[in-house]
């Protein structure tokens, strides 16, 4: 069992949370994505007659998607006292979806859960005879009585009155201010190729988009998906400038980053980049920079959180996406194209086999 200081990583467990949470949003976000766009109603009654195939599945996506606040609360919670942390953190994401406090106050309400468990476990003792009712009513009835009257009385008000300033607020910017957010969201998701600032990036525009604002999420899936392509996009930019800017297996490298990318994945694309990592930063930070400020500017809203060019049939607009792609791709195949340093791999070659090279004359028996 995990003690409480020992669990004190709170990126740890809020990225725990969200790979839990994504294939929720992503499954139910396409079902009701899809449904709504063949006339479908969420809000269909399943109990009586006459509603269509396409009413049930935007029907079945939004019930996944009132969820959210529950699933986060419950993953931080698990994260973070394993197995006792579930059944409070469904309570304590219940409840901050009943006082308004939503996906935020899923978020601190599954940390203050997972912390209270930790602490029951520490300083709650019971006889060896009632050991066995630590886990199964005990630690569940404390922590969700605790964090449950925490959230109604003391933090759930505040955090509601938050998220709903920060939602009109975002919903009021004019083109000027989603420019600097394009911005500022293209260059911090796409510098560390899937690394921690991309996550933490990725965290706060997930909150936004439980808020029922899309276009900050647009953005980060836009720079995502555009990273590893840009890269393969280099290979063949150079190539019209008699530029050769990859060694032969960093070419074979983009054979697999190029269709990661187009899913999202830029993990992918990490090996070239590290081969040559500012240039590689500078090029991705530019381009992400203009893919962000398009989708932001013109108002990309991609139902998902997740799934490159798989979002597009969820999208009102999905030309704005594969406007704001484009030109993420070409902008940062052109920086690294221009950056680049060209590769003489014959030198490599010949250092190779001179490392291969044995001379007997060199070898002693001891």
């Amino acid at each position: 069992m995990k003690s409480f200081f020992n669990s004190l990583n709170f990126k740890t467990h809020l990225l725990t949370a969200i790979s839990y949470l994504i294939p929720v949003v992503c499954g139910a976000g396409f079902m009701i994505a899809i449904g709504m766009a063949f006339g479908g109603d969420s809000s269909a009654d399943l109990t009586k007659t006459g509603y269509s195939f396409w009413d049930v599945l935007a029907v079945i996506g939004g019930l996944g998607l009132k969820l959210l606040p529950v699933i986060i609360a419950t993953g931080i919670s698990y994260s973070i006292a394993d197995k006792p942390g579930i059944a409070p953190g469904v309570i304590i994401g219940l409840t901050s979806t009943a006082v308004g406090a939503d996906f935020i106050g899923g978020i601190i309400g599954g940390f203050l859960t997972g912390y209270l468990v930790l602490l029951i476990i520490q300083f709650v003792k019971l006889p060896s005879w009632a050991k066995g009712l630590m886990p199964m009513l005990v630690i569940p009835f404390i922590a969700s009585l605790v964090g449950g009257l925490i959230m109604v009385y003391i933090i759930g008000v505040p955090i509601g009155a938050f998220t709903h300033w920060l939602t009109e607020y975002l919903q009021s910017l004019n083109g000027t201010s989603k420019l600097f957010y394009g911005l500022l969201i293209g260059v911090l998701a796409s510098i560390d190729f899937g690394g921690p600032i991309n996550k933490t990036v990725f965290a706060f525009v997930l909150t936004l988009q439980a808020q029922g604002i899309h276009e900050p999420i647009t953005a980060l899936i836009v720079v995502n998906t555009a990273t590893p392509l840009g890269f393969a996009l280099a290979y063949w930019v150079a190539k019209i400038f008699k530029k050769n800017i990859y060694k032969q297996v960093e070419v074979e490298t983009l054979k697999t980053a190029f269709p990661m990318g187009l899913i999202e994945i830029v993990e992918g694309v990490l090996p070239l980049a590290l081969n040559d990592i500012i240039r590689s930063v500078v090029a991705t930070g530019i381009g992400g920079a203009v893919g962000g400020a398009i989708s932001m500017v013109l108002g990309g809203d991609a139902q998902v959180p997740f799934g490159g060019l798989l979002v597009l049939p969820t999208m009102s607009q999905p030309f704005t996406f594969v406007l704001a792609v484009l030109a993420n791709v070409i902008v940062t195949a052109l920086v690294l194209t221009i950056l680049k340093k060209p590769i003489d791999e014959s030198n490599d070659i010949k250092d190779e086999t001179e490392e291969d090279e044995i001379d007997l004359n060199e070898l002693k028996i001891t």
